[in-house]
């Protein structure tokens, strides 16, 4: 390749380029201008993706203050239009926001109706039954919502091995299980019985307590632990 050229982001060997790096490797492998690349998407004539975000970085810098510059700022560079600027402002503002998260802004599940509420909208009209699981801290504020299995409900199919993985890994104290029934009714089933036990048993052996496994139907739920099936 002669100098002059420019080595753009599809020259890479497709496993050094930075949206397959973070596809395999996650977010935390990249570098600043990298993830600023993938934000751009495209450089300019003279200019890769990369060698553009390396300028950006450059031109504030860095990240500290890129995070405080205008939109008129950031188009002065060469290459960044009004898309590319507003993409960066609104990529530093959600970063923005996600640092100001407390725990106070989870959500708190006191009751089965809590459970409920949290779900319902987007469960009730699911034409497909979906097993989520609600991953609690010892203030039972959600910490993670995960679905786990989507078809119908068997002890076979859900595995507590599932259930339980993802509560190592969010380090949570409880777990809510939750299933819609496309039929509107949330009447336990056999089924349902038999695998809010199976969890419940593993979940005493593990140590991580199962609170609740709730039913949603159309706008109206039922509690396994109101109704005494654990």
């Amino acid at each position: 390749m002669d100098k002059s050229e420019t080595l753009m982001i599809r020259d890479f060997p497709i496993d050094e380029r930075p949206r397959e790096r973070l596809i395999n490797h996650g977010a935390v492998s990249l570098s600043n201008h990298e993830l600023l690349a993938i934000l751009l998407r495209t450089g300019t004539k003279s200019e890769s993706a990369i060698q553009l975000a390396n300028s950006l970085l450059t031109q504030f810098g860095g990240l500290f203050w890129l995070k405080e510059a205008a939109l008129e700022e950031i188009m002065s560079l060469k290459g960044i239009g009004k898309a590319k600027a507003v993409q960066i402002a609104a990529a530093v503002e959600l970063g923005r926001r996600i640092s100001n998260l407390t725990y106070d802004d989870r959500y708190v599940i006191r009751s089965p109706e809590d459970g409920a509420n949290y779900v319902m909208n987007d469960m009730r009209f699911l034409t497909q039954e979906h097993f989520v699981c609600l991953y609690l801290n010892t203030k039972n504020q959600v910490l993670h919502r995960q679905t786990i299995f989507i078809g119908s409900l068997n002890a076979s199919i859900v595995h507590p091995r599932e259930v339980f993985k993802e509560a190592f890994r969010r380090s949570a104290a409880s777990i809510i299980c939750l299933h819609n029934h496309p039929s509107g009714d949330p009447s336990p089933s056999r089924e349902d019985i038999e695998v809010t036990k199976r969890l419940v048993e593993c979940g005493k052996i593990i140590g991580i307590e199962i609170l609740d496994h709730l039913i949603i139907g159309d706008n109206k739920y039922a509690s396994m632990k109101e109704k005494g099936f654990m």
